[in-house]
Order: C-alpha cells, then sequence, then structure tokens
C-alpha cells in the first residue's frame, strides 16, 4: 500500500499520513523493545506485527462495544490504518489490582489490593522526567487538557477497562491494569488512540503473577540475554492468539 509523508516516529512506531484521505493516518509498528524510559532497547523480530495483530482485535472489540477509537481497519500486516489525532501527552492508567509502582509511590499499600471502580490516574509523556504522575488540576492549568477531557478520558478509560476485563476474564486471565491514549480527530472528537498491545497492560493469568504474560517480563530481566527475548516473544504470540477469540465476546 501507498502512504503519504511521514508524520511522526516513536519507539515503537512510524506514522504516515494516508495517501488519499487527509482524516486518516497510518501506523506501522516496528520490532522494538524498550523499558526504563528508553534506557533498555532491544528489537524482537516480528513484535511489530504481532502487536498490530494484538492492537486490531482489542480496538475491533471496543468499536463494537461502542467506545470511541481511532480504528479504523487493517490494510496490511504490521500496519493499522486510523483516524488522524492531536495525541493528548497523557498516559492514562487504570488500576484494577495494585502492583508495581504503585506499591513504591504509596506508602501503605498491599500487593494486590483492589480498586472498584478501577483507579484511574494520569501521567505526563516526557522520559526526561521519568513520566510525571498529574493532578486534574495541574492537566487543566498547564492546559495539556481541559477539565471536560479529563472527565471523559476517566469515564472512557474505565469503559475500556470494563470491556477488556471481561473478555481475558472469559479467558481465565485477570486484567491487573490497564495504560491508554487519548487523541483528538480532525472534526475535534475525544477518542482512545495509539497502541493497545502486550505492552500495555499486566495480565496474570488465573491471577497469578508468576503466569504473566506481559512487557513485565522483559522489565524484571536483570540481564537481557537471547533466551530472555525469545522468552518475551512466546508470550507476545500467545497474547496475540488469545486476543483473536475476543471477535466472539460480544457476539
Amino acid at each position: 500500500m501507498e502512504y503519504g509523508p511521514q508524520l511522526a516516529e516513536g519507539k515503537t512506531k512510524i506514522i504516515y499520513a494516508d495517501s488519499v484521505d487527509p482524516a486518516l493516518a497510518i501506523m506501522v509498528q516496528k520490532d522494538a523493545i524498550s523499558a526504563g524510559d528508553g534506557a533498555r532497547r532491544d528489537v524482537l523480530p516480528g513484535k511489530g506485527h504481532l502487536s498490530s495483530h494484538t492492537a486490531a482485535n482489542v480496538f475491533g472489540l471496543l468499536n463494537t462495544a461502542g467506545i470511541p477509537t481511532h480504528f479504523v481497519s487493517t490494510p496490511a500486516e504490521g500496519t493499522l490504518l486510523v483516524r488522524r489525532c492531536e495525541m493528548i501527552p497523557l498516559e492514562v492508567v487504570m488500576r484494577r489490582l495494585a502492583t508495581g509502582s504503585y506499591l513504591k509511590r504509596v506508602p501503605g499499600s498491599t500487593e494486590g489490593q483492589r480498586f472498584d471502580p478501577p483507579l484511574v490516574e494520569f501521567f505526563l509523556k516526557d522520559d526526561a522526567r521519568h513520566d510525571p504522575q498529574m493532578t486534574e488540576h495541574e492537566i487543566v492549568t498547564q492546559r495539556v487538557a481541559t477539565g471536560y477531557e479529563v472527565t471523559r478520558m476517566t469515564e472512557l478509560g474505565r469503559a475500556v477497562f470494563g470491556v477488556l476485563e471481561g473478555a481475558w476474564a472469559a479467558q481465565n486471565v485477570v486484567l491487573v491494569d490497564l495504560k491508554i491514549e487519548f487523541g483528538r480527530t480532525t472534526d475535534g472528537v475525544l477518542v482512545v488512540a495509539d497502541m493497545i498491545d502486550n505492552d500495555s497492560w499486566r495480565l496474570w493469568p488465573a491471577g497469578d503473577k508468576d503466569q504473566m504474560l506481559d512487557k513485565q517480563i522483559y522489565r524484571n530481566m536483570l540481564a537481557v540475554d537471547q533466551a530472555g527475548l525469545d522468552l518475551v516473544l512466546t508470550k507476545y504470540r500467545e497474547v496475540a492468539a488469545l486476543t483473536d477469540r475476543f471477535k466472539s465476546h460480544l457476539e
């Protein structure tokens, strides 16, 4: 397929303008994986295609559930056709269970503490500052997003979490937490955007942290070797295959 001019490039993807429709864009996933604000970087051959496969299944499920996303179709392997967006530079994290960085940030919290409804937190996308957490007041006063958008991102974030939590629970997998991003389309609509793939969540089969399926395996490595990278890629393949079952979840 033909791409228009390159619009942006990140650690794991390249975004091109669509060659026909200025309201659309094409996302091409790289085989890159990173952690620690980009301090650790490696390449997993085939990861880009697996990430696109997973994301297409996830966004397809969300679209079917009536949640507004940027996803349109998968015109080729490893690519997503999406609605072109002005991205809001926030990571929106929904937590069902306390683990990871939350335990370090919140004294007195315990592993597995449950949040009902899911706890929603906002982090500014800024690797140099280690993605600092932001309050609604800071988001609004620093003009990152409006107060309405903060409220809407919270509502949509919980809706996204609920749909995906149910889809994973049907396969006896616990969705522990989830990171998503939002963008404004060319006609000003707030939508779930960017990627939702195996870099975006924590997944514990039957609630067992030791059996995790997600990128945390890579983050936890004391030293990266080929055996470890092969294990990570195996988990990405497994998750991509499991998300194929999402297609029937709402039928």
